[in-house]
């Protein structure tokens, strides 16, 4: 067999070449929502209005936040990967109620709040990588002789009504035989009330809200947040389901950031310094769950 000529691409390369070009069109078959970016022009990223500090409206007209930044992040590898550097962010305010719809029906491409990463909403859409770990724990008052979930035994324990966390201290109070006397608040700041008067032991709800009452609080160090979590739930970003290829971009933008280092810039922004609009700190740690998932990049679901 004669050697081709040096002037002729070797076989090689011609596979190379050949399978870089499938890869593409593989990737973009793969990927309706860069399909429907690239030729309309624009991405519509949903917000919420007051998911401090994951999503939220600072000054009342543009979103901010821990989740929206990332979000931002992965809006700038959509350029790349369309080759659109002109593509248009357009933003759409989303509720609890209307964040999945919206997103099923194509509204909105992504959403960017503290929508919790669960079995059931994993039938009607798909999550990124978890970039948050919330469950219930307890607010107290500074100096109280409550530490842990055995010592509110026979005490007086309030949350939220309509929340899934009456529900977890009604089952947790049956199961361990703590003797609960649970109490029932319109909202959030009537729970926090009742501790602060002492009319109540504890509230118990997410601990990343307990950590934004204490920190708005008259006297926040008259509060902490205490307890293990109990049912930890992951919040993750929202994207529509069978779309391996937009799911890849957006998972691997944020194992980037955590490799880079930016990701725990970003969670010391939101989490540990102060922040609008306020210039709040939350003082929230990141839990022994998020902590791990920086390394295992799980989008595993809450049960």
């Amino acid at each position: 067999m004669s050697k081709l000529p040096v002037s002729c691409p070797s076989i090689a390369a011609l596979f190379i070449v050949a399978s870089t070009a499938l890869s593409a069109q593989a990737q973009s078959a793969a990927s309706p929502t860069l399909d429907k970016v690239k030729s309309q022009g624009f991405i519509t990223v949903a917000y919420r209005d007051s998911s401090i500090p994951f999503s939220y409206l600072a000054d009342g007209q543009n979103p901010t936040g821990f989740a929206w930044e990332i979000c931002g992040r992965i809006v700038d590898e959509v350029k790349k990967a369309t080759g659109r550097a002109d593509l248009q962010v357009k933003t759409q305010s989303v509720s609890s109620a209307n964040r999945v719809p919206l997103l099923q029906n194509g509204t909105i491409d992504i959403e960017c709040g503290s929508t919790t990463n669960n079995s059931e909403r994993g039938k009607q859409v798909q999550f990124a990588t978890n970039y948050f770990y919330t469950g219930t724990r307890f607010l107290v008052k500074a100096g109280s002789p409550i530490k842990t979930l055995a010592d509110l035994k026979g005490r007086k324990v309030v949350s939220t009504t309509g929340t899934t966390n009456i529900l977890v201290m009604r089952n947790v109070s049956r199961d361990k035989g703590l003797d609960l006397d649970i109490l029932s608040a319109k909202d959030h700041a009537e729970a926090a009330l009742l501790v602060e008067s002492d009319r109540a032991d504890a509230f118990a709800m997410d601990d990343i809200l307990l950590y934004g009452i204490k920190a708005n609080a008259n006297r926040p160090d008259s509060l902490a947040v205490v307890g293990e979590a109990l049912q930890v739930e992951p919040y993750a970003i929202m994207l529509r389901r069978d779309d391996p290829g937009f799911k890849q971009l957006v998972d691997g933008t944020i194992a980037t950031l955590v490799r880079s280092g930016d990701f725990e810039k970003l969670y010391r922004k939101w989490f540990q310094s102060p922040i609008p609009p306020k210039g709040v700190n939350l003082n929230a740690p990141m839990s022994d769950e998020l902590k791990a998932n920086l390394t295992a990049l799980s989008d595993k679901p809450a049960l």
